[in-house]
């Protein structure tokens, strides 16, 4: 397995409350090779090198306890942002389980942005985890078919195997839900796929959704998106061009109709969508506690 040099692992961050109430930002892995085709982090501007390649921070588990250990305020911890941290990778080496019992340990709490099933592996650490502080779950689901999540995610399980993740993480009493992003125009833009995902995440018990209706696009990672166009979506690239030009932001044509139809059906099955809504939920119960002990 390929390192990288790392001074710092956990990073202080200034949108925690924009994006789940996240205090620390962490990425144990640099790369990742799930390799779906719409990724972000292919970007040039994040600097990665053969990106498909996951890269393990040297001494990570040191370096972060001695952080876990500096910081005053025990607040949520971020996993998963740049890179899943359950990886192929992570089977073997366990260095992000290893990290949840440092988190434990110190009694910070922990917020993971996921595709993989892996993570049900370390249910026990986010249960002792929960008993503590928050935790919340963020599996990125992008379609309700299988056959299309092989395609825009061809390394990762399946969206109905990431639904029973969900399912057993909500019958544990743990937070989990969905970022149903990006949204593909053309692709997985579509009013069915919607109501369709919406219901299933009901199902298997999510309690939050979140999304933006659409998708970002800028230099590498738009090249690398047109290539896979071009090999499993033939014609599609076009639309995009005529469509979006060099935009970065590329909401899907009809995103405000799309947009209310997704909020009327998680409103029919008691879903939250708002990102206030959601941080608001998963921390309620330190609230409270907190609450008491003032009184």
């Amino acid at each position: 397995m390929e390192t990288i040099k790392a001074k710092t692992i956990l990073s202080k961050v200034k949108y925690g409350n924009e994006w789940y109430g996240i205090d620390y930002n962490m990425n144990l892995y640099r790369g990742c090779p799930h390799g779906c085709i719409y990724c972000d982090s292919r970007s040039n501007c994040y600097h990665i090198d053969n990106f498909d390649i996951p890269k393990l921070k040297e001494n990570a588990l040191l370096i972060l306890e001695q952080e876990l250990k500096s910081k005053k305020v025990k607040g949520v911890v971020g996993i998963g942002s740049m890179s899943d941290t359950y990886n192929p990778l992570e089977k073997e080496n366990q260095i992000t389980r290893q990290a949840l019992k440092l988190i434990s340990k110190y009694n910070f709490g922990v917020s993971i942005d996921t595709k993989s099933n892996l993570i049900l592996r370390d249910l026990d650490l986010l249960k002792e985890i929960n008993s503590k502080n928050n935790v919340i779950i963020k599996f990125t689901i992008t379609t309700p078919k299988d056959d299309i999540s092989k395609i825009i995610e061809p390394n990762v399980c399946v969206s109905s195997k990431r639904f029973e993740a969900i399912k057993i993480l909500s019958e544990n009493k743990i937070l989990t839900g969905i970022m149903m992003n990006p949204v593909l125009p053309f692709i997985t833009d579509n009013e069915d796929d919607i109501k369709k995902l919406v219901k299933l995440a009901y199902e298997n018990g999510a309690k939050f959704i979140h999304t933006y209706m659409g998708m970002t696009l800028r230099d590498n990672q738009r090249d690398y998106y047109y290539r896979q166009l071009d090999k499993y979506f033939p014609n599609i690239k076009k639309k995009y061009k005529n469509y979006y030009k060099d935009s970065y932001n590329c909401l899907a044509p009809n995103y405000k109709y799309l947009y209310n139809i997704f909020t009327k059906e998680c409103k029919k099955y008691g879903i939250l969508y708002d990102m206030n809504d959601i941080i608001k939920e998963y921390k309620k119960e330190i609230k409270e506690n907190e609450q008491i002990s003032l009184f």
